[in-house]
């Protein structure tokens, strides 16, 4: 036989995509050729295949007088990283008829060392879900692999540690050799965040405004001087927000381990993502000549935490407009375009002014007039309008910080309302469908549809909102975002109504002034 066909996968932007890979022999001087728009991790694949083989016990391809073929199709799809060794090395096998087994319904992945070993590789997770949904009865990986892989129900997951055990048991035809990989159950670990709001004193407001933020998926902004607690508060949010749903575990499992940042760990608990202020705009957005995800896809079902927000660069700012507003980021570019989905909790925080002291009663401002209208410039109107909530975080008496008698409610107190609050949501939705049939996780997901059905306000609290939208000079975007808000202070309260107190604490978080 000098022709043969088997079966691998490469992740395509956050999915997989199934390569078949063909091997031809035929005489002639030696020759061993890639073919399919294979980049240079891929054309390097024939020396790590060769040694590869020829240390478990092959011949080589380079030591024989043929011409050796590789083909990986579709042919118009870049092929990128080291997914295909372990499919070219058992390709070659059965055309030199150094093996015979049936390639149909079977899927290989991994890089090959020199010496026949298999090497973790990215992207597991999606390219078992690709395999499964086509069809495939049977994914071979490398042994690290396997674990995340048996996530998905419905396949055989074969972990394997070397090529000469991997083509004994294709040999033998059965299970004698490797066994299925047991499937990987979900458990939920109650995971300890470094900050707890019980190490806060004070800052009751700021605690107040998260705890609505995370009940309703609402994005907020804190603002006061530096040295207040914005950074401690921010980073505590993360343990008051209620764990993923199965569902949402495996989405987020796929983008992390296709971006290669998923841990042993499986990630249960929401995501949090903290990028420095320096970060460009492709690291944060995405992009790249092949569409690669970003931070905010990164953050996707979690926390976009942006530090010092105004230094961000003002093109990075103003690129979270989509993904606000949509929970998607488009990417496009002149070899490709992408959608990736960016649906996050966005915590900003930020001093008042350069100097920090702006508005303070015991320090002086000593920005100049320039350098304080180049700061506030840098977030524009658009911006602060997607932003549901605008907390101000000002100094804390030494006395409360000093007095170990008073303490403070933990994150465990603050995770149950917000997990009650997220109960009452997720009835409300799942009576009522929403329009267009799109799945609603929090308040902060209805459109403008979906808020006629699911937040009518009663004639007199509707009045004091128009009344009071007229006076801020609200947008038509800040006015749907604050009746958004106000139902969630009401699941809060559990109140299955919208009342007048819900709406006017909804209006203290607009934005005043700049801030």
């Amino acid at each position: 036989m000098s022709f043969s066909r088997v079966y691998s996968a490469q992740t395509n932007l956050l999915k997989g995509q199934i390569i078949t890979v063909e091997v031809d022999l035929s005489k002639g001087l030696n020759a061993f050729s890639i073919v399919g728009l294979a980049d240079k991790a891929v054309e390097e694949s024939k020396d790590r295949v060769g040694s590869a083989l020829k240390n478990s016990d092959y011949e080589s391809p380079k030591h024989k007088n043929q011409k050796t073929v590789v083909s990986l199709s579709p042919a118009n799809i870049k092929k990128e990283g080291s997914y295909f060794d372990v499919a070219i090395a058992l390709a070659y096998l059965l055309s030199a008829e150094e093996l015979k087994f049936n390639p149909e319904k079977k899927l290989f992945l991994g890089e090959l060392s020199l010496n026949g070993e298999l090497r973790e590789i990215k992207g597991t997770l999606a390219l078992a879900q690709e395999a499964k949904g086509l069809g495939f009865e049977e994914l071979y990986l490398p042994l690290q692999n396997a674990k995340e892989a048996a996530l998905i129900d419905g396949i055989k997951i074969f972990g394997v540690d070397t090529l000469k055990n991997l083509v004994e048991h294709l040999r033998q035809g059965n299970e004698s050799s490797l066994s299925p990989q047991p499937k990987t159950s979900i458990t939920y670990q109650d995971k300890l965040f470094e900050t707890d709001f019980s190490d806060i004193k004070g800052q009751e407001t700021a605690k107040r405004g998260l705890e609505i933020a995370a009940a309703g998926g609402h994005n907020i902004a804190m603002y006061g001087p530096p040295g207040t607690g914005k950074t401690m508060l921010a980073r505590a949010f993360a343990g008051i927000l209620p764990n993923l749903p199965i569902a949402e575990i495996l989405e987020v499992a796929s983008i992390h381990s296709v971006a290669g940042t998923l841990s042993d760990d499986l990630i249960t608990n929401p995501p949090f993502r903290s990028p420095h202020h320096s970060a460009s705009y492709v690291a944060m957005i995405g992009g790249g000549t092949f569409p690669k995800p970003g931070e905010v896809t990164l953050a996707h079902r979690g926390v976009l935490f942006l530090d010092e927000f105004p230094e961000f660069e003002k093109r990075v700012i103003e690129s979270l407009r989509q993904p606000l507003e949509d929970n998607i980021v488009s990417i496009s570019r002149a070899k490709g375009s992408a959608i990736f989905p960016s649906n996050f909790i966005l915590v900003a925080s930020m001093n008042p002014c350069p100097c920090g002291n702006m508005g303070s009663k015991q320090k002086a401002c000593i920005c100049r007039p320039n350098d304080l209208a180049r700061y506030q410039r840098k977030l524009s109107g658009p911006i602060m309008d997607r932003i549901d909530m605008w907390v101000n975080v000002g100094n804390v008496d030494f006395q409360k910080l000093s007095n170990d008698n008073i303490t403070s409610e933990s994150s465990i107190s603050i995770k149950k309302r917000v997990w009650d609050a997220r109960k009452i949501q997720f009835e409300r939705f799942k009576k009522h469908p929403t329009s267009g049939g799109r799945q609603i996780r929090s308040n902060s997901d209805m459109n403008v549809k979906d808020l006629s059905l699911l937040a009518i306000l009663n004639p007199e609290t509707k009045k004091a909102l128009e009344d009071s939208s007229i006076k801020l000079n609200l947008s038509a975007r800040a006015y749907h975002r604050v009746i958004k808000l106000a139902r969630t202070i009401a699941d809060l309260a559990n109140s299955p109504s919208i009342e007048l107190s819900h709406v006017m604490e909804a209006l203290q978080y607009r934005p005043k002034n700049n801030f």
